[in-house]
């Protein structure tokens, strides 16, 4: 028997050789495949959290954009004596309204409600709180804050009388931020003009750009070209911006704007980390 099988005797070392090769071969296989396939969930999982991370931005954008529009009849009264109203507030408003502006109401002036906001300062009695009145008609709102922006604040008993739009926290907070940056404005001779509820509109030498985040206008100003601008003055945003003594020639400075601006606009979302989910994304 031992002579009609010679092809199947060998040494037992080659048997356990072959053995362990098949296992060796298959097991960095194994491990290859499973490190893919946590590679894989890994990138799919971080796609996942930036899409909810967006979606998140978009749904508070879209939140803020409708509790500022659930605002817009609102006015805000600041500067106004405590107790100067009396006990109704809406016939004292319906009475100083037109006074204040100069405004013929017709028909006459309506609220819907009007109160004072928050808690009293016992402390500082010349701080009086805001009194906040929504309107009944949009049109006699819009009036009145076009009057206030033009010639505000007014007088009563010899005290300021501010008259402001109301908007959300963010949204004013917004435009704190934007109103924070008018000196860096002056300075680079940017006019600029801040629109409800708030964008940031700049012009300068024919170029135009608006912001809706004060971050991207922080990115854009530090990312300005200011070789066109090394004799700066400090002209107020309304100048016609005199003349150009000292900088570069117009069309020169034109073209430094506008290729900053191309530059910024492929940059800014990769420093900025956001997509469709920023809250400046709502123009309407």
């Amino acid at each position: 028997m031992r002579s009609s099988l010679p092809g199947i005797q060998r040494p037992p070392g080659e048997i356990r050789r072959g053995v362990k090769d098949p296992h060796s071969t298959r097991r960095p296989g194994r491990r290859a495949g499973t490190t893919e396939k946590v590679q894989i969930n890994g990138e799919a999982q971080t796609t996942m959290s930036r899409d909810r991370d967006q979606d998140l931005l978009f749904l508070r954008s879209k939140l803020m954009d409708m509790e500022d529009r659930s605002r817009r009849d609102n006015i805000r009264l600041h500067g106004i004596s405590e107790n100067e109203e009396g006990v109704d507030v809406q016939s004292f408003l319906r009475s100083a309204l037109p006074k204040l502006t100069s405004l013929e109401f017709d028909p006459p002036i309506e609220f819907q409600r009007a109160h004072r906001v928050g808690p009293k300062h016992p402390g500082n009695p010349s701080r009086p709180r805001p009194i906040i009145a929504c309107l009944l008609r949009h049109n006699q709102t819009r009036q009145i804050l076009q009057v206030a922006r033009k010639h505000g604040p007014f007088q009563m008993d010899q005290h300021d009388i501010r008259i402001t739009a109301d908007y959300s926290k963010e949204t004013n907070d917004r435009r704190k931020a934007f109103l924070a940056l008018r000196p860096r404005l002056r300075q680079l001779e940017i006019k600029y003009s801040l629109f409800d509820p708030a964008r940031m509109w700049l012009t300068k030498n024919g170029v135009s750009k608006d912001f809706y985040n004060p971050e991207e206008l922080q990115l854009f100003l530090d990312s300005f070209q200011p070789q066109s601008m090394d004799s700066t003055s400090t002209n107020d945003s309304h100048d016609n911006g005199g003349d150009n003594e000292g900088n570069l020639p117009p069309a020169q400075e034109k073209t430094d704007m506008a290729l900053c601006y191309k530059n910024f606009e492929v940059d800014k979302n990769v420093m900025l980390g956001r997509g469709r989910g920023t809250l400046g994304i709502l123009r309407t």
